[in-house]
């Protein structure tokens, strides 16, 4: 249930670059400052980090 919004959120736009990935280049870079783009970042990687998550303890729970 978590696997198609995450990589819809994860990677909408297509183009010209995911939002995900713009927002993650510009938290390395140290200019994530305006509250929309914390925001954006939020929306967009949330569904993947709680995706993420599931897996994770999906692999411990079958070990």
């Amino acid at each position: 249930m978590v696997a198609l919004p995450a990589i819809l959120l994860g990677l909408a736009p297509f183009v010209p670059e995911p939002h995900l990935w713009e927002k993650l280049k510009m938290l390395a870079a140290g200019t994530l400052h305006r509250p929309i783009d914390i925001f954006d970042l939020l929306l967009h990687g949330v569904p993947v980090v709680l995706l993420l998550i599931k897996l994770i303890r999906g692999e411990r729970e079958s070990a």
